[in-house]
């Protein structure tokens, strides 16, 4: 399964979101079912940044969110996530 999350950051902020992100994503990189993340920011609106990650399944996924690490840099960070859903499951893939 793959999990998007959008964020709405100003661009004063851009900087010191794009390194927390970054730690967030080493962090949840060590929890078991992770395969992969990254962070990317829209070309057309530079305010608008996407972390994707990609997980064995949703359960990894909902215990990576909850583990107390993660949870210490995520929910700072989570002021600024566009309300929606997040979680797809995937269907199919070249």
């Amino acid at each position: 399964m793959i999990a998007i999350t959008r964020y709405r950051v100003p661009g004063e902020d851009a900087g010191d979101f794009a390194a927390r992100m970054t730690a967030l994503l080493r962090t949840l990189s060590a929890s078991p079912g992770f395969r992969s993340g990254r962070l990317a920011r829209t070309v057309d609106e530079p305010g608008l940044w996407a972390l994707v990650t990609e997980w064995d399944g949703a359960g990894y996924y909902r215990r990576a969110l909850g583990a107390y690490e993660v949870r210490l840099e995520f929910i700072p960070l989570a002021a600024m996530a566009v309300d929606e859903p997040g979680a797809y499951e995937v269907v199919s893939s070249a």
